[in-house]
């Protein structure tokens, strides 16, 4: 494959803003960053533009075409907390560069009857083919129960351990069944045992608490039932935990949807009927949450220095899963990252290199010798200017230009 440089494009490397640099692309990998462009290399003209890593979003479930609408948008990496997309049914998306690449939990440990079975309409089913194999179904309501399905989910291609710590008063299913203490506290400690990442889906104080306790890695949703307090930042930044606040969820949650969004030129040229339907709605299962307490919440765990990560909770072209498109909506979770008060640096951080760093994949997430080219060229500055992100100029995935 020829080399391609792109020149003349202010870069943002995942970390910082590095100025203007000539990137070269061989084959699927950046081989320099600086200097001249080789002699016959395809030119990129990045004049006026700015170069970024490939934009990962995590916290995502995928349907049937999202991963090329994803791409569409510049998003190259989806992390899927629960779906289908384990090591052993992906082989065609690794090597198609079409669409995102994802990495996948499989299915979150939950007991039977717990979240999230209460989103689902009575008798509803997902209108996509079934995978070659089907992930595990780790339905658990005891400690060993969990600690059992942990090397079982593993071994069938789970990238990262998930469990679901819910009650339903979010949903407005008070009473869900819900895995308790002991049981987190089992399945965490045999993930450990495995090196295996592990992330919780908490919408409360309370079970944020008791993921902080377990050992949990990572927050895949920030709470959103009560403000936060200096206790409750002080134990998720004493705990190392990241968190996926998912902002654009906790609105949607609230009744608000993403109308604003979808009417964006940039944004409606990409989306078809059932998406742009989808985005125009909202869950409004929340409506008596705040916002503002959302933003208070993540403005100061981004002030204690916890790592913020930009995710969606993206999920089916369904009005009942609404205000969320794939792609679309992580651009919206960076507009909403920077009115809760992060710069938008660190808004661009939380959707490259931060993301890479906390689950563990050192090949991307950065504009950076030997590493995949997963590149995103916009026009304009994101770094001053958020909202730059939706000027897509070019969009690379493992160094293949998608076509527009």
């Amino acid at each position: 494959m020829s080399l391609t440089a792109i020149t003349d494009a202010q870069v943002f490397d995942g970390e910082k803003s590095v100025g203007v640099r000539t990137v070269v692309i061989d084959g699927g990998r950046i081989v320099r960053v600086g200097g001249d462009a080789p002699q016959g290399s395809e030119i990129v003209d990045g004049r006026g533009a700015t170069l970024l890593p490939g934009l990962m979003d995590a916290h995502v479930h995928s349907a049937p075409g999202s991963l090329a609408l994803a791409l569409r948008f510049g998003v190259t990496t989806e992390l899927e907390m629960q779906g289908m997309n384990t090591r052993e049914n992906r082989g065609h998306i690794t090597d198609d560069d079409t669409v995102a690449d994802v990495r996948s939990a499989g299915f979150g440990i939950t007991p039977p009857g717990g979240h999230p079975s209460e989103l689902m309409p009575e008798g509803f089913r997902p209108k996509w083919d079934l995978p070659p194999v089907m992930p595990l179904m780790p339905f658990s309501s005891t400690p060993e129960e969990a600690a059992a399905f942990v090397p079982q989910l593993l071994s069938r291609g789970s990238d990262f351990i998930k469990f679901m710590i819910d009650d339903g008063s979010v949903e407005g299913h008070p009473g869900l069944p819900s895995l308790d203490q002991a049981t987190v506290n089992a399945g965490v400690a045999e993930a450990k045992k495995y090196g295996a990442l592990t992330v919780a889906h908490t919408l409360t104080v309370e079970a944020t608490r008791m993921a902080a306790e377990a050992g949990v890695d990572g927050l895949a949703h920030v709470f959103m039932d009560q403000p936060h307090t200096a206790e409750i930042i002080g134990l998720i930044k004493e705990a190392g935990m990241f968190v996926v606040p998912c902002i654009s969820l906790n609105a949607s949650m609230m009744g608000i949807t993403g109308s604003e969004l979808a009417d964006d030129p940039r944004v409606a040229a990409r989306l078809d009927s059932a998406w742009d339907r989808t985005l125009r709605s909202s869950y409004n299962r929340y409506p008596q949450g705040r916002l503002d307490d959302v933003y208070d919440t993540v403005r100061a765990l981004d002030a204690a220095g916890v790592d913020v990560l930009a995710g969606t909770d993206v999920s089916m072209p369904e009005t009942f899963f609404g205000g969320l498109a794939h792609g679309a909506s992580l651009h919206h979770e960076l507009q909403y990252l920077v009115a809760a008060g992060l710069t938008p640096s660190r808004a661009l951080r939380a959707a490259t290199a931060t993301t890479a760093r906390r689950f563990r994949l050192g090949d991307r997430g950065r504009v950076a010798e030997g590493l995949r080219a997963d590149l995103l060229l916009v026009d304009g500055d994101p770094t001053t200017d958020i909202s730059d992100t939706l000027n897509t100029r070019a969009v690379w995935r493992r160094g293949t230009r998608l076509a527009k």
